[in-house]
């Protein structure tokens, strides 16, 4: 277990956050990795809060993770669905938050379509003065800290099992293709993967990769580099991270087609060649198959990180709720 203090009430982005604050969450997250894995797969630590996911939006993996990460804790939990709430009577967002606060929630896990409303209800928990802690899972176009959080787990914990640690990414090359534009996996990847001196390469087309992303990396101690061609991004790379097409949030004809997209950014074994020979690959769900990556590579446990992702998003969680719980391990 982590033994630095960890002072944060809320996680909404990780945009400021330090290496030592990234290191708790790891080393944290490795110890409740350690309880999945053990014979009881629960712990007492949050016994007797109440957790309430608020999920505006659809969600099946950050969902269910962060129902299974506070159940392992042994909190209660609430669970919103907006089709059968009184927000289609007019209730407004805030007000269903502090129906929530109300009944005794101690934490809430917020998604929404619309970026800013995570923050929007951790000021008004702070404004009325409650202890509530809230946790962004995910807001527009704007941050997924928990998903950017696991990918850095899953990444860290391969190259070093017993001691996760974010110092283990200096000197990496990562690559990550696709949808930037829409991505707030991607916006909080570029946060983590930047935190320390590596270097992060972000390839798509130049629809889908505008050049102001430049500005996420200016100031950081990692380098960030923008590519629309997939070759210079690859080429020497340590983990290659594909994201999902998000056509549902393309508001404009972004692509000529899905093959063509395929053909010029699709990641295969092929491609993979001009990486690393121990690279690895990455997707933070749901994949589209044939269109980002092939299908086969994403079943291939020589390179593929995702079934690994999804089983470390369980013990993040766990990490993350504990921490800003102040929950008590045993």
């Amino acid at each position: 277990m982590a033994t630095a203090t960890w002072t944060r009430r809320h996680i909404l982005s990780l945009a400021d956050f330090t290496s030592d604050e990234y290191n708790a969450i790891l080393q944290t997250a490795l110890s409740f990795r350690q309880v999945l894995n053990s014979r009881t797969k629960k712990v007492p630590a949050l016994q007797g809060q109440v957790v309430a996911n608020l999920f505006f939006e659809a969600s099946t993996r950050t969902r269910n993770s962060f129902e299974l990460a506070a159940k392992r804790l042994s909190a209660d939990t609430l669970n919103f669905a907006p089709g059968s709430s009184s927000l289609s009577k007019g209730e407004t967002i805030l007000d269903t938050a502090k129906t929530y606060l109300a009944m005794g929630t101690d934490m809430m896990v917020i998604r929404h379509q619309q970026a800013g409303v995570p923050q929007a209800i951790a000021s008004e928990m702070d404004r009325l003065n409650t202890k509530v802690s809230v946790l962004n899972a995910g807001d527009g176009q704007h941050a997924h800290p928990s998903q950017a959080l696991l990918d850095l787990f899953t990444i860290c914990r391969l190259l070093d099992p017993d001691n996760p640690r974010i110092e283990l990414l200096e000197g990496k090359k990562i690559a990550i293709v696709g949808d930037i534009l829409h991505s707030r996996v991607a916006r909080s990847n570029i946060w983590s993967l930047t935190a320390i001196d590596a270097e992060l390469h972000l390839v798509s087309s130049p629809t889908l990769l505008p050049q102001y992303f430049k500005c996420f990396g200016e100031g950081r101690p990692g380098k960030l580099f923008l590519h629309w061609e997939l070759e210079p991004a690859l080429k020497d790379a340590d983990f290659v991270m594909t994201l999902r097409l998000q056509r549902e949030r393309m508001t404009q004809h972004l692509l000529p087609s899905l093959r063509e997209y395929h053909q010029y950014y699709g990641i295969t074994r092929d491609r993979l060649k001009l990486c690393k020979p121990d690279v690895k690959i990455l997707h933070p769900g749901p994949v589209n198959r044939g269109v980002e990556l092939s299908s086969e590579l994403m079943d291939d446990p020589e390179f593929s990180l995702i079934s690994q992702q999804v089983t470390s998003g369980v013990a993040v969680r766990m990490a993350l709720l504990y921490l800003i719980g102040g929950g008590k391990q045993e």
